[in-house]
């Protein structure tokens, strides 16, 4: 395997690429960064997250994953952080690292936490391949110092507040000068937070003084406290404050109250089951991100051929030789199954002309015209084999030459549409052009999550992935949001003893994140006019049957 990028000669001379990945949420890298990883050949990497950064960025297979004996795509990757006993390298060992792997002629990313010349290793090791002779570029990234606070609410500067100090805790601080006003930055101060602001008010710095502290701060776990110099080390502790935390002391804080933006997402936090098949998850799982939400994928459906070809191989050759008048497309994976199909045997979209196209919905649309084609038909109103039909034309002996509709489908699919054109006066070559299988069971510590309430939600976005996970993995339990795409779905959970929460106004799955988000914050809401701790569904038991929404 390999990652499809454009190969060229090995360079004689190595180069180093001395790249800032940013304080966690892998969306802060730069456009610059996420270029020079596409092209290295090797990876140095610094955190243990830094491989599946890679990986996700790369669009990679995780290793494990991949058959035995089967070579690792993508880049080189060599541990930079941590030697082969485990123990952290010292900046002199990464260094040599570093250097080692440019003198193979490679081109090298060193990827580093944060800022690679600021609180971090790239000077002393951009200094070792200058020593060597290696020509190098450093690409700064967002620092934790300035991204934690923003990602917490907490702006450093205002026109009141001009000034900020950046602090590494120490044992050799003389904190008087930092009586003043300024807002200050306190790095690696939860361990000592207690004695930090006994010295602070000792210098002259209010008691008063607000100062908040914020844990692993641009990821969904980001938790924040917010104190006073006197009551912060006790407010912490019991928090449970751990690092990697940053710390602001100052007035600054106060507006965390109105500008909190992160954690206040509708879904911050919430860890959201989506049983779909892994390629059809991306977009979900995306918009599932942009609200706050921790997606966990678990597929519950195989999309395979079909068991006997012919029946597509017939109504394809049917398809090309002018049989018929319409082909209706039902879903995205019936475009990429007849799309196949038509590589398999060397065709190309010009196949189409003079035949009508259908598309159940928009999204089924994007999927043909990503092909080069164009729906003629899409539902005006539900996108659903029925608002399908509200709009098909009714066969027309003179207008139409043909009657005939070649409907490619899932061996699963209703017959709804069928019978409807039928009575339309049309005749339909229902053909089989994939199949949906239940996937294999999800590993034991996910099914043991679904069953005990550990996840957040649930998001179904067709009945078969409803059926599928019940049968797979067990009933999610009573105390998770269970959000669905439309009313036969709805029943379908219903069936099987679920209660719906969530529906979906349309049958999109755009607007059923939407709508699970529009839930999240009208709970969230509540909690806070009630003067109650906002926590998450995993966090709280149900005080009763929760109403259906489909408010937008």
């Amino acid at each position: 395997m390999t990652r499809g990028k454009t190969t060229t000669a090995t360079p004689t001379r190595g180069w180093v690429s001395f790249v800032g990945s940013g304080p966690g949420d892998p969306e802060l890298l730069t456009v610059r960064a996420v270029g020079l990883i596409e092209q290295a050949d090797v990876i140095v990497t610094e955190a243990p997250e830094h491989a599946a950064l890679v990986r996700h960025l790369l669009g990679l297979a995780d290793p494990a994953d991949l058959p035995e004996g089967e070579p690792v795509p993508g880049p080189e990757l060599v541990d930079g952080g941590f030697g082969e006993d485990g123990q952290p390298l010292t900046h002199a060992a990464r260094a040599k690292v570093v250097v080692k792997q440019a003198k193979r002629g490679h081109r090298v990313v060193r990827l580093m936490t944060g800022d690679p010349f600021l609180y971090a290793s790239g000077p002393e090791e951009a200094q070792a391949c200058a020593k060597a002779g290696l020509g190098f570029e450093i690409v700064p990234g967002v620092s934790s110092v300035s991204a934690v606070p923003a990602y917490a609410g907490i702006p450093l500067t205002t026109k009141d507040h001009r000034e900020v100090a950046v602090v590494t805790c120490g044992e050799k601080i003389d904190w008087s000068h930092y009586a003043d006003r300024r807002t200050l930055v306190l790095l690696s101060a939860v361990g000592q937070i207690g004695e930090v602001s006994k010295a602070l008010v000792a210098a002259g710095r209010s008691p008063q003084t607000p100062v908040a502290m914020t844990r692993v701060g641009t990821t969904t776990t980001q938790s924040t406290v917010t104190s006073t110099l006197e009551h912060i080390a006790t407010d912490a502790r019991a928090a449970r404050m751990a690092p990697p935390a940053i710390t602001v002391v100052g007035d600054v804080v106060d507006l965390r109250d109105t500008l909190s933006w992160f954690e206040t997402k509708p879904l911050f936090g919430w860890r959201v089951l989506v049983p779909r098949t892994k390629d059809q998850a991306g977009p979900l799982v995306n918009r599932l991100r942009g609200y706050g939400a921790v997606p966990d994928e678990v597929p519950t459906i195989s999309v395979e051929p079909p068991r006997n070809p012919q029946q597509m191989d017939k109504a394809v050759r049917g398809l090309v030789e002018g049989r018929y008048e319409w082909i209706a497309f039902t879903s995205v994976n019936a475009v990429r199954a007849v799309r196949e199909k038509f590589e398999e045997y060397g065709l190309d979209a010009r196949a189409f002309s003079g035949l009508k196209i259908a598309a159940v919905g928009d999204k089924t649309a994007q999927s043909i015209a990503d092909w080069g084609l164009r729906a003629d038909l899409v539902p005006s109103g539900e996108q659903s084999a029925a608002g399908l039909l509200a709009d098909w034309p009714e066969y027309d002996d003179v207008l139409d030459p043909i009657n005939r509709v070649f409907l490619p489908r899932a061996d699963i699919a209703t017959e709804t549409l069928v019978a409807g054109l039928v009575d339309l006066g049309w005749e339909c070559d229902d053909v089989t052009a994939y199949r949906t299988v239940r996937a294999t069971p999800p590993p034991a510590p996910t099914r043991d999550a679904i069953k005990t309430g550990k996840f957040d939600a649930v998001v179904f976005t067709s009945s078969s992935t409803v059926r599928n996970l019940v049968g797979i993995a067990g009933k999610p339990h009573p105390s998770t949001i269970i959000a669905v795409i439309g009313p036969a779905t709805a029943k379908t959970a219903e069936e099987h003893g679920l209660r719906v929460d969530v529906l979906a106004p349309k049958p999109d799955v755009d607007e059923l994140v939407d709508a699970l988000a529009d839930f999240g914050s009208a709970r969230r809401a509540a909690m806070v006019e009630a003067g109650q701790e906002v926590t998450r569904p995993s966090e709280r038991k149900p005080s009763g049957r929760r109403k259906t929404t489909t408010a937008r």
